[in-house]
């Protein structure tokens, strides 16, 4: 049997990430300037504390300045608009990030579009959209933008590789495909309506997984030495965390994989203090 596949460790890279953002922040605060991100968090969804809890923390670990706004389910939509016009308009926040999902009576398109392009470091807002979509500079979504630095982090150059790409969310599957193309990959999506995706992955070098489906991608639809990317999150019969990927049947195959918990997740929090960064970066030079 071949050598199983090369880890690419999630943590590691986020770490060596997160040195270089708390420098950064330094030389920031050494010139007054604090990156601050403002979370905002709508309800009591456990999954969506946590993910804030982490985010907050990884903020103050770095050296950032973070806020945490909670507020009721009950909360109208016209006041979470109002808090978000009231963060665009402080100096001492960069970044704003609404965590989703947001209660079902409030428009959750509508309330990322009230969030100044300048502060999204989410990477969610149209205009962030299109400023990828065209090539100009703007905030890449942090779950994408963490995979193509996995990519790098292995030294894999794209240039004229086949890079399939399973699910198309406007959160990591569309914008990972623009990431993909920038870097020169051909590049297919593929989705639920998609006629033979195991005739589409085995022609794949690399192969980015994001359906939130277990088990999407096994052994016999990767061709040998392909690199691949986890994002999903799901639990297994035991209850256990696991990805879109069957791991155990892949990692025989593949040159490269992402193993979940561990790899692209703590990308995810990562990116998102690199955009917050910038984003104060940005204003202290204009």
């Amino acid at each position: 049997m071949r050598t199983t596949a090369k880890i690419i460790d999630g943590n590691a890279l986020s770490k060596q990430l997160r040195e270089d953002v708390a420098a950064r922040t330094s030389a920031l605060k050494a010139r007054g300037l604090t990156p601050g991100l403002a979370v905002v968090l709508v309800g009591d969804n456990p999954a969506s504390q946590v993910y804030v809890r982490n985010k907050v923390k990884a903020c103050l670990d770095a050296g950032l300045h973070s806020v945490l706004e909670k507020y009721e389910a009950t909360m109208t939509e016209a006041e979470l608009l109002a808090r978000v016009d009231a963060l665009n308009n402080d100096p001492s926040i960069h970044g704003i990030l609404v965590q989703l999902p947001l209660p079902a009576h409030i428009d959750a398109h509508k309330v990322i579009e009230a969030i100044s392009p300048a502060k999204d470091v989410d990477g969610f807002h149209v205009a962030s959209a299109g400023a990828l979509m065209v090539g100009q500079p703007g905030f890449w979504p942090c779950t994408p933008y963490g995979c193509m630095k996995m990519l790098e982090s292995i030294g894999y150059d794209l240039r004229g590789k086949h890079a399939v790409v399973i699910g198309r969310s406007n959160i990591v599957g569309k914008p990972m495909a623009l990431m993909l193309l920038q870097k020169n990959a051909t590049v297919t999506v593929c989705h639920s309506a998609t006629a033979n995706l195991k005739a589409m992955t085995l022609q794949a070098d690399v192969i980015v997984a994001a359906v939130g489906k277990r088990n999407v991608l096994t052994a016999d639809m990767v061709k040998p030495g392909a690199v691949v990317l986890d994002v999903g999150m799901n639990r297994d019969d035991a209850g256990k965390l696991c990805g879109d990927v069957d791991f155990a049947g892949v990692s025989q195959v593949a040159s490269h994989i992402t193993p979940v918990p561990g790899g692209v997740g703590p990308m995810t929090i990562t990116m998102l203090l690199v955009n917050t960064l910038e984003a104060a970066e940005r204003a202290c030079a204009s």
